[in-house]
């Protein structure tokens, strides 16, 4: 099963959980994770959920101006995610090549809960915005056999 769980109201906390299980996904895929600032509207897609420690996750990031839906081309922005035992790991977005659409990649060192975020600016004149959520991850995967 495949879950993602938002922070914020116990309503859309229920309404990605509710949306994630109904959307499956085939196991190549996992389904997005959707989300809002105030300024952008991201769809997050990582391509493994869920993760397992020690293994490196690639999320591909389409973020879109929230009130005129138009890809945001130029921002800059960073991924990141820490544990309650106070590991940490982090990437900068990296643009392209699909238009608004951002890569980055995250390797959590242990499993359990980790709480990740991505914050995010159009440009340098502008605030960063930053979107929450919490991620379980699973215990490494074991080394093949030889």
């Amino acid at each position: 099963m495949r879950r993602w769980a938002a922070m914020g109201s116990a309503g859309a906390l229920a309404a990605v959980i509710g949306a994630t299980q109904a959307c499956g996904g085939g196991d190549n895929m996992p389904p997005p994770l959707r989300q809002m600032s105030n300024t952008y509207s991201y769809t997050i897609t990582p391509d493994d959920a869920p993760p397992h420690a020690r293994q490196d996750i690639h999320f591909k990031i389409q973020i879109l101006d929230r009130k005129t839906r138009q890809p945001i081309e130029s921002g800059e922005g960073q991924l990141f995610a820490s544990n309650n035992q106070g590991a940490k790991t982090w990437d900068a977005l990296a643009y392209g090549p699909e238009i608004g659409t951002y890569h980055a990649k995250l390797n959590y060192v242990v499993a359990g809960t980790w709480a990740v975020a991505i914050r995010f600016r159009r440009d340098s004149l502008r605030p960063l915005e930053r979107i929450d959520w919490m991620q379980e991850v699973h215990d490494e995967k074991p080394s093949p056999t030889p």
